[in-house]
């Protein structure tokens, strides 16, 4: 049996951070704002006569071979692969073949993409009747094993539902909301929402955490910084529900400005010149998708000004990644 998923990574919006748990209690509920896109990630499972599980990461290009399940190794450069083939169980021997489109250290949530691509394939592979809830609860589990820090759980509901929405987090769990009630917004973002890499890798962890670790000692300007970012995000899903881009553009420089001040090292003199040369040839709005300190980011043009703002950052080195706004989530197929 093969059996083949992908999943979308996300571009986020607003609200990032706030869906690290107990930071979204502590503030009485969080909400992030992202939109799924077609920089995928890709699994396949190949089913074998035998109990052997071979591992094959096409990104890094270091395979995992044990001769059983139990017998695979923790910690190496596939933990969380291992640790999620070895939650789900799978009683066969298997193949694994992974892949992604997007660039190592992108900020676009490309592990958790995977992360849902690969429980979603072992889901079928099972026969389970796992509900799509209990897959994040036990990917984002998984994820703060492997991580060994903090993690948020807003990059799951792309890679599942993919779309426009704003996910809310509270004490009676997660509520997803889809934001574009017609493909004519949808359509728009496409066009004027553009995707780069800014050739620098980040590490969300050590952002997330600083930025945790600030909030619960109260330093700085840390919490009103955080709470600042809740109304934008919460702002910013009603400019969606009003069709209003202008006043989404307003609220994306406002979202990047509240970030920049959370923790030192969120942008870079790289980065500030990437935004300042985007801005100069006509893009409204921009921030660095993720916590920051490089990965990929992403501008807003005004209608027809984006080659020249996709000109004007290929100048300085950034790389351009085109994209569709994926509509449809996790796919799923058996052969």
């Amino acid at each position: 049996m093969i059996i083949e998923a992908r999943a979308p990574s996300r571009i986020d919006l607003a609200g990032g951070t706030l869906d690290i748990y107990p930071l979204y209690l502590f503030e009485e509920g969080g909400i992030t704002v992202n939109l799924a896109t077609s920089v995928y990630t890709y699994v396949r499972l190949e089913t074998r006569h035998d109990q052997r599980v071979r591992i094959v990461s096409e990104d890094t290009g270091a395979p995992v071979t044990a001769p059983s399940l139990a017998a695979l190794p923790p910690n190496g450069d596939l933990d969380l692969l291992v640790r999620i083939l070895k939650f789900y169980q799978p009683r066969v021997g298997l193949n694994v073949y992974t892949r992604s489109d997007a660039p190592r250290g992108s900020g676009l949530g490309a592990s958790s993409s995977l992360l849902i691509a690969l429980s979603g394939a072992l889901r079928e592979l099972n026969g389970s009747e796992i509900t799509d809830a209990r897959l994040v609860h036990y990917g984002a589990n998984l994820e703060a094993q492997h991580l060994r820090i903090p993690t948020g759980k807003q990059d799951y509901y792309p890679a599942l539902l993919g779309g426009l929405n704003a996910i809310w987090f509270g004490v009676d769990g997660d509520q997803v909301e889809g934001l574009a009630g017609n493909g004519a917004l949808l359509n728009e973002l496409e066009q004027r929402l553009l995707l780069f890499f800014t050739g620098e890798s980040r590490f969300s962890g050590t952002s997330n955490w600083n930025m945790l670790k600030m909030y619960i000692d109260d330093l700085g300007t840390t919490v009103n910084n955080m709470k600042a970012i809740k109304q934008t995000s919460i702002q910013m899903r009603q400019a969606f529900l009003d069709g209003d881009l202008d006043r989404f553009a307003e609220l994306l420089n406002e979202e990047w400005e509240n970030r920049k001040r959370l923790a030192d090292g969120v942008t870079t003199p790289r980065i500030d010149a990437l935004m300042a040369a985007g801005k100069d040839n006509g893009a409204l709005a921009g921030r660095i998708c993720g916590a920051g300190g490089g990965g990929c980011m992403t501008m807003f043009c005004r209608p027809g000004m984006e080659q020249a703002v996709i000109a004007a950052l290929e100048a300085l080195g950034a790389q351009h990644i085109p994209y569709d706004i994926d509509r449809e989530g996790l796919n799923v197929h058996k052969r």
